[in-house]
Order: C-alpha cells, then sequence, then structure tokens
C-alpha cells in the first residue's frame, strides 16, 4: 500500500482520515493521547488491530494514567484496544513497544494471509464485509489479507457496501482497485441472492473479540451472512490475530456491543434520507456463533470448526 493508515513521527502520531476515503487523502495529527482517543471514536482510524495500534502510540505521546482511562473509553467492542493498553502498562519503555506492537502485528498480518490462502481454491469468488485490509491494521490486512496472499490464484472479490458507514463501499473496494484485484461492490442485501445464483464461493471476515468458545463479534451484518452461508453450503471463515481472542469473555452473549449515533443511520456526509424524529437503533457490532464458523485464521494456526476445547491452547499461550 502507499497509503499508510498509521504513521509515527516521533513526537506525533498521523492517522488516514478513512472518513474522507476514498475522495480525499487527509492526515489527522494526533500530540494528545486525548487526541488519538477522539480520532478512535471518531472513526478516523478504525478496524481492531489498527485501533490497537493507534492506542499504543497515544499512549508513547502521553504515558500517564489518565491516558489509559481515556484511550479505553474510545470503542468498548474491539479488544485489541484493551490488549494493547495492557501491554503498555507493563512496558518500561513506552515508544519502543509502541512501535514493537506495530511491527508485529504486520508480521501477524502477513502470517494470517500465508495460513488463509491455503483454504483458498484456485478461482475462487470471495465475498467479504466491512475493511479488513491494510487501512485496518498495521498492513497487509486480515480477511483481506488473505486476499492478497491468495491473489496468484486468480481470484476476486465481492465487497459488500457494510451499512451504515460503508466500509466496504468506500475502503475495501477502493484498496482493491488500488492494488488491481479483482472486485465487484454489492449491496449488503444482495448476498443472498448472489450465494442462490453459485455466484459466491466462500464468505471471510474479520473480528472485533472473539471469545473463549469462539463465538466472535464483528461488523454488524455479518450474523447474517454466517446464516445464509450455511443455508447455501459455503465456507465461512474469519481472520483474525491472537490478540482478538478474549480468553476473559465465557461466550458471545458476554461481548459489550457499541452503540454508535443515530445520524450514522439516518445519513451520510450531510445527506439525510430518514423523516426527522424517527427512532434509530444503531449497533455497530453482533455476534456469530462458533457453530456457523468453518474455521478462525489466526497467525498460528487454522482452527476448524472452533470450540471452547480447541481455541484454549492458542489463547493460553497468547495471554
Amino acid at each position: 500500500m502507499t497509503v499508510e493508515a498509521l504513521r509515527w513521527k516521533g513526537d506525533a502520531l498521523e492517522l488516514l482520515d478513512q472518513r474522507l476515503l476514498p475522495d480525499r487523502i487527509v492526515y489527522v495529527t494526533c500530540r494528545t493521547a486525548a487526541e488519538v482517543a477522539t480520532a478512535i471514536h471518531d472513526m478516523v482510524v478504525r478496524g481492531a488491530p489498527a485501533i490497537g495500534c493507534a492506542a499504543a502510540f497515544g499512549i508513547a505521546l502521553e504515558p500517564k494514567e489518565a491516558s489509559y482511562a481515556v484511550l479505553a473509553q474510545s470503542r468498548p467492542t474491539a479488544v485489541n484496544l484493551f490488549w494493547a493498553l495492557e501491554r503498555m502498562r507493563r512496558a518500561r519503555d513506552k515508544r519502543a513497544e509502541a512501535e514493537a506492537i506495530f511491527t508485529e502485528d504486520l508480521a501477524v498480518c502477513r502470517a494470517i494471509g500465508a495460513n488463509g490462502a491455503q483454504l483458498i481454491p484456485q478461482g475462487a469468488r470471495i465475498l467479504t464485509y466491512c475493511n479488513t485490509g491494510a487501512l485496518a491494521t498495521a498492513g497487509h490486512g486480515t480477511a483481506l489479507g488473505v486476499v492478497r496472499s491468495a491473489r496468484d490464484k486468480g481470484i476476486s472479490v465481492i465487497a459488500c457496501e457494510t451499512r451504515p458507514f460503508l466500509q466496504g463501499a468506500r475502503l475495501t473496494a477502493w484498496e482493491c482497485m488500488q492494488e488491481g484485484i479483482p472486485c465487484t461492490l454489492v449491496t449488503d442485501n444482495m448476498a443472498g441472492h448472489l450465494m442462490s445464483r453459485k455466484e459466491v464461493d466462500l464468505v471471510i471476515v474479520g473480528a472485533d473479540r472473539i471469545a473463549a468458545n469462539g463465538d466472535t463479534a464483528n461488523k454488524i451484518g455479518t450474523y447474517t451472512l454466517a446464516v445464509l452461508a450455511r443455508r447455501h453450503g459455503l465456507p465461512f471463515y474469519v481472520a483474525a490475530p491472537l490478540s482478538t481472542f478474549d480468553a476473559k469473555i465465557a461466550d458471545g452473549s458476554r461481548v459489550p456491543i457499541e452503540e454508535r449515533p443515530a445520524d450514522e443511520v439516518t445519513g451520510y456526509r450531510g445527506a439525510r434520507w430518514a423523516p426527522q424524529g424517527v427512532a434509530v437503533r444503531n449497533p455497530a457490532f453482533d455476534v456469530t456463533p462458533a457453530e456457523l464458523i468453518t474455521a478462525i485464521i489466526c497467525e498460528k494456526a487454522v482452527i476448524e470448526a472452533p470450540t471452547r476445547e480447541r481455541l484454549q491452547p492458542l489463547i493460553s499461550t497468547s495471554a
């Protein structure tokens, strides 16, 4: 990628403002932990691994106790945020640790890509959701990283637009076009139709938190795709680093689900399509039960038919 989601400048963190893509490439400069927290909350930076990296650099910018609380309150669902803050709390050299978290995330994503690429058939038509590429990580990506690593197999991508924030339409489609990966954009409610016509070979998504039993929280709408994939006999893969696994959460019912502002649903970028005063629900995530997941792809292994017993050795070694 010629454009980086995060750039560390030694005395500042520069974040690509993903709210403005694909129309404009603008970086937001953060010099305090509070500015990083605001950028995370306002979706300047998004994607669980990227949020973790950004939070780590927020502590490097302002390594005081209050900074941890400010950053922890920025978004509640992505566990990578809390994993990174805990790691920073234990570190003596905050700047070096933040840089290590960033560097390791890139290596982890490449390992996820290599592991996942082995599951991708030649010429596969891969349906994906939200954005899980270089923009959502330190680089390469998780689910979209698997696509990158399998591109020599002649694959193509079907990108769901991902309402209401349009991460698939604005970001995934843009990343694919930047790299010459064949990509077709569809609305979210077209997925079942395409599956029924045998125009999809597999589904691969990312994750924001994976419970100890394999239940997976991801962008709202993921659960729907998992149900559709099961109905049509299609593999449904989750690609995520071990930092996304949460051994403290027994199952998906315990995952905190972020509710975002109503105006993300009623309109976009100044345009409004819903009537004033209408009641709105805007949960940003849903939970896919482990029983609907064909396999979880992480940097260490591919865990088929994930269960608590199969995940436990990996979770314990990553703690």
